[in-house]
């Protein structure tokens, strides 16, 4: 009797045991967990962000990108090439533009005389867009100009006799050429020497420096 009921027993164990195996899992809580639903998107990993030093560095330029220290820029002017001087002469071009094509002037020492031809490149007159050549020192430039608006285009816009002046030429418009010769050793004592346009507002950006040595 015993045998049997210890069969029966058993019996109902492997029965509840058996559907055990079909029950929904569950939390700590007695909640039903349920499996996390399939999606068909792929994640993606964010790149990282561009920092700023690193920003920064690949903007320089490669001889300076380690140090962090940019490039100066460009000084006003220093786009103009020298003149070229050959035989103790050089030529200057000015435009409609209101530019010389050159930014300096370098005179030999050897040379007892030097020449200047001023080429107008442009085709407005005197009257509109005249350009000369005036030399003096860099210290006295304001001064030579305002005295020129005064002598007016009749006088080349250059006062008669002025002593401050090394030499100038006349006023020319498009299409003309003019020229002027002096003795470097004017330019040895004092300056530092410039030359300029002396049409009234040209010098502010038709002007370079002259030199000898």
């Amino acid at each position: 009797m015993n045998f049997k009921i210890t069969l029966t027993a058993a019996a109902c164990a492997l029965a509840l045991a058996a559907c055990g195996n079909h029950e929904t899992p569950t939390d700590d809580t007695g909640t039903s967990t349920a499996a996390p639903a399939e999606t068909t998107t792929e994640a993606t990993t964010p790149a990282p962000a561009t920092t700023v030093a690193g920003a920064m560095e690949s903007t320089m330029p490669a001889s300076n990108a380690s140090t962090g220290t940019a490039m100066p820029a460009a000084t006003a002017g220093s786009d103009k090439p020298a003149a070229v001087v050959e035989n103790c002469s050089t030529q200057i071009d000015g435009t409609d533009a209101m530019q010389f094509d050159v930014g300096s002037i370098a005179i030999p020492a050897s040379c007892s005389k030097f020449t200047i031809t001023l080429k107008h490149t442009g085709t407005m007159p005197v009257a509109a867009m005249g350009h000369n050549v005036v030399i003096a020192e860099a210290g006295d430039m304001a001064g030579v100009l305002a005295d020129g608006i005064g002598a007016g285009v009749a006088n080349d816009y250059v006062k008669p006799g002025d002593a401050r002046i090394v030499a100038h030429t006349k006023l020319v418009g498009g299409g003309e050429s003019t020229t002027v010769s002096f003795d470097p050793a004017k330019l040895k004592d004092g300056g530092p020497y410039e030359f300029f346009c002396s049409f009234p507002g040209h010098a502010t950006v038709m002007k370079g420096s002259i030199s000898v040595g």
